[in-house]
């Protein structure tokens, strides 16, 4: 790591748009967590306009060579946002790395919010020392993943867009499924056999770590499933994607 061991990292949500400064080195926040509400339309501009108001909040305890960290829930191919899940969907094909580095006058990592949050689950988390291949899961209003190899970020993996028995596997096993139909974990978790069994046959993955809030409720569903890889709940928790944006934009930047 270089002489940088802070950086910023915002994470762009549906509801809320949350930053802090992250000790690197330690992989935790350095400062108390802030938190704007998402604007309504999520445009870019008006998600932009609020992400600077976080850099100008902290950037009394920011070097003025550190790097921002962003996330959004999009797919996102060098700098160029792909796609739109709850934000507006102007965002698409949207030069947003671009737009953010020139509205903040910072170097800028803009990254898809489920590789960030994989990332640093395998730096500072659950997966921490694994160096096989690694893929994270978050279980919420669908699935995200994160593809990790040899301590390598794979981006965009798209995971919970599988499709599994004529069906996009998200709106089969994602967590709000289990909410909307009102299951109990026993019988939630068919559903998840299901999903991870084929994730396993297509990947023989080393590691499956397991994010998104129902985590927190990882032992009454994780050992009831059948694999043969090992399966981990995340212990990062809802810092994961902050404390991941940050790691990823100090390394672009200053290597």
């Amino acid at each position: 790591m270089s002489k940088h061991t802070t950086a910023l990292g915002i994470d762009i949500g549906g509801s809320g748009i949350k930053g802090a400064i992250v000790d690197l080195k330690k992989g935790e926040f350095s400062t108390k967590r802030k938190k704007i509400l998402t604007p309504k339309p999520a445009t870019p501009e008006a998600v932009i306009a609020i992400v600077a108001q976080l850099v100008a909040h902290f950037a009394d305890d920011l070097d003025k060579d550190s790097a921002v960290g962003v996330t959004v829930p999009a797919v996102v191919q060098h700098g160029l946002v792909r796609s739109a899940a709850n934000i507006d969907p102007s965002w698409i094909d949207f030069e947003g790395e671009g737009a953010l580095r020139k509205a903040l006058g910072r170097d800028v990592a803009l990254v898809n919010d489920a590789d960030a949050a994989g990332y640093a689950e395998l730096l500072y988390g659950a997966a921490k020392d694994e160096d096989g291949l690694v893929i994270l899961t978050t279980l919420g209003t669908g699935i995200g993943s994160a593809l990790m190899y040899r301590n390598m970020l794979v981006p965009n993996s798209e995971l919970g867009h599988l499709e599994i028995d004529g069906h996009d596997a998200e709106k089969e096993a994602a967590s709000s499924v289990k909410d909307t139909l009102g299951l109990t974990y026993e019988q939630y978790v068919p559903r998840l056999q299901r999903y991870y069994s084929v994730v396993e046959a297509l990947f023989s993955p080393d590691l499956f770590v397991v994010g998104g809030g129902i985590s927190k409720d990882s032992d009454q569903f994780l050992p009831l499933l059948k694999l043969r890889t090992p399966i981990v709940a995340a212990t990062l928790q809802n810092r994961a994607g902050i404390i991941g944006a940050a790691r990823l934009a100090q390394e672009a930047a200053h290597g």
